[in-house]
């Protein structure tokens, strides 16, 4: 039975008060200010003097207390869980009389703390000048990373202490917040002064106020998240772990849901996101690849593949192919700017409609080179392409041009994505593609008697370079089966570049290596002035790396996120301010968010080098009958100041 309370109400007792008195009696207090009660009604004396004054003790009744001794006890709170919140400070107890809390919830101080940090950091400079919303993207990068290594960096500290996570104090909030202002201005500030001279160095007059004040909401809008991502893959993780403690041990259990969890977003990721997308893109520029570029027409010339008499029809050149065959300088053009008799050159070409394989798609264009009579010009030229298909036309204009138009190139698509795309994802269809047009066209020319063979020459850009160094061992491959190469913006993960590179001689800087006294290959973001070693002959076959110190392409590597390379610790280049520094991590990301943007910049920076093409022929070449001032001419037509 229920116990009939002093005031005739029935119900559960209620505890004793702490004076002795019903008045005693705790109510919960309110979340807000609570409001004044009104004062109770004085009692009559006589009712007063029979109230008792303690409130007598209610006893269980038997079956209760005897279903009480059989109820489960509630389970003590596993220690994953107990673990999964030790880096946040505790939710609102919601016990009466408690302020809300202002701070953010959800966050910790570490981890704001090391999201401040590199958050401020991602503004300092980097190769090419970046708008407001590209530093946004890197800050909250940045800013998510920082709040990570924040977390991890308070949970082993507490470790090593032996001691459970705190609730951070109003103060501790206060100090972060004025820190984020001062810093974050103070960051923001310089970061607009870096940017500046950035764009001074490269003469780069676009500026946007739009994109500059948005900086700070899509570096919050970013962190945000990438900070519900972690969360997500934290939460993933806790919930494999309670799964698996049900048959091992909760060490066990922690490790192998760990190892569960990355590997199953890795897998979504790169099976599925990453797929995904390159599949989508490659399905959007494969229908791109069917259209022909404004101004470009079928060639009436039989020297042109895709023209009279070809053996590639014109529709499977795709979009850069028959821009490729329907461009370039004709013997006019050439004669008009040497002064002398000049021949029409002859280009040969195979996209991906060409044939179903690499190998099928070179025998095609080398047959269409051999028809054409490109076998008997004096000069031969193959080039790799540069993801999907595009060829620099200032890189084969610039061989026209001092050939006299007496010569023929050659070259084919592997992909249907663009240049930036493929650099990440195509790397061996451009080594494949490399590797079997050179064969295709070194087994014909190899053939030829030697007094009737072409200077067979090597060139590409980019990826085109990666694809075109495939072909050849190293340095004396290169000197004894061509008669010149000339490679431009070569990715730091090329083969050959990184073996002519570290082991350049003591002393000589990165962006301007020197690989055994500069006998075969030499290297220089300016052709045309003297190309490094100065003081040394460079006799024979010669092979020239172009490269700009601020070109993100050549610079791009994956060890920059922990190890600092060679070329940040030494004297900058012409285009590179001396204030950029290597920073964990930021680094990385920084030249990262430049690679897309590498060809948005002036003629001369970053991934363009098209006045390059000029003076790196004329080296690599040794043409005759040129003086300084009609390389100067032929900058301007190949590539015309804007």
């Amino acid at each position: 039975m229920t116990p009939e309370r002093p005031d005739g109400s029935s119900g559960p007792p209620s505890d004793p008060p702490s004076d002795g008195g019903p008045e005693a009696i705790h109510e919960p207090e309110p979340e807000h200010e609570p409001e004044p009660k009104p004062e109770p009604e004085p009692k009559p004396l006589a009712e007063a003097k029979h109230e008792p004054k303690h409130e007598p003790e209610a006893k269980p009744e038997p079956e209760a207390g005897a279903k009480a001794k059989h109820e489960p006890q509630p389970k003590p709170e596993p220690e994953s869980a107990r673990r999964s919140r030790a880096d946040e400070p505790p939710p609102d107890s919601g016990k009466p009389g408690k302020r809300r809390r202002w701070w953010p919830r959800r966050l910790t101080v570490p981890g704001c703390w090391g999201a401040l940090l590199l958050a401020c950091l991602s503004f300092t400079p980097s190769l090419l000048p970046r708008s407001g919303v590209l530093q946004g993207l890197i800050a909250g990068i940045s800013g998510a990373i920082g709040y990570g290594l924040g977390v991890v960096a308070a949970y082993v500290w507490r470790a090593f202490a032996d001691r459970e996570a705190r609730t951070a104090s109003h103060r501790s909030w206060r100090v972060l917040i004025v820190a984020a202002v001062v810093l974050l201005g103070v960051a923001f500030g310089l970061g607009q002064y870096w940017q500046h001279e950035i764009r001074r160095l490269m003469d780069v007059t676009d500026y946007s106020v739009p994109a500059t004040v948005a900086c700070p909401f899509v570096a919050v809008l970013v962190f945000w998240l990438l900070l519900l991502v972690g969360r997500g893959l934290r939460r993933a993780y806790h919930w494999a772990a309670r799964l698996l403690g049900r048959w091992v041990g909760p060490q066990a259990a922690r490790v192998v849901g760990w190892t569960l969890v990355v590997a199953l977003a890795w897998s979504v990721f790169s099976g599925v996101l990453l797929a995904g997308f390159v599949n989508g893109m490659n399905e959007a520029f494969s229908l791109r690849d069917k259209e022909t570029p404004q101004g470009v027409h079928q060639p009436v010339s039989p020297l042109r593949s895709g023209g009279p008499g070809s053996l590639v029809p014109w529709d499977s050149l795709g979009y850069q192919g028959r821009a490729f065959t329907g461009g370039g300088p004709t013997a006019a053009r050439i004669g008009a700017f040497t002064h002398r008799a000049a021949r029409e050159p002859v280009r040969a070409y195979a996209g991906l409609e060409t044939d179903d394989s690499a190998e099928g798609r070179a025998q095609r264009a080398v047959a269409d080179l051999k028809r054409a009579g490109g076998f008997e010009r004096k000069n031969l030229l193959v080039i790799t392409t540069t993801g999907s298909g595009w060829v620099d036309p200032a890189a084969v204009d610039s061989f026209e041009y001092l050939g006299d138009g007496d010569a023929a190139t050659v070259s084919m698509q592997y992909s249907y994505l663009p240049s930036w795309m493929s650099y990440l994802v195509d790397q061996s269809k451009a080594r494949e593609a490399g590797r079997e047009l050179f064969d295709a066209v070194y087994d014909v020319w190899s053939k030829l008697p030697q007094d009737h063979r072409p200077r067979l020459f090597v060139a590409g850009e980019s990826l085109g370079s990666f694809g075109g160094e495939a072909a050849f061992s190293g340095e004396y491959d290169l000197r004894n089966r061509t008669a010149g190469t000339l490679f431009a913006g070569p990715p730091n993960f090329n083969t050959l570049f990184r073996e002519f590179t570290d082991h350049r001689e003591p002393g000589s800087p990165e962006i301007e290596p020197v690989y055994k006294e500069g006998r075969t290959v030499r290297f220089t973001g300016d052709p045309a002035g003297a190309i490094p070693p100065k003081d040394r002959p460079w006799d024979g076959t010669r092979v020239l790396y172009l490269m700009h110190p601020s070109d993100p392409i050549v610079w791009w590597s994956p060890d920059l996120a922990l190890s600092e390379p060679d070329w940040i610790g030494e004297t900058p280049g012409t285009d590179v301010l001396g204030s950029m520094f290597w920073i964990p991590l930021v680094t990385f990301w920084q030249v990262t968010a430049d690679l897309p943007f590498s060809t948005g910049v002036p003629d001369g920076h970053g991934h363009v080098y098209k006045a390059a093409y000029v003076d790196g022929w004329a080296a690599v070449m040794h043409p005759s009958g040129f003086t300084p001032q009609d390389l100067d001419r032929l900058k301007e037509i190949v590539s015309p100041p804007k």
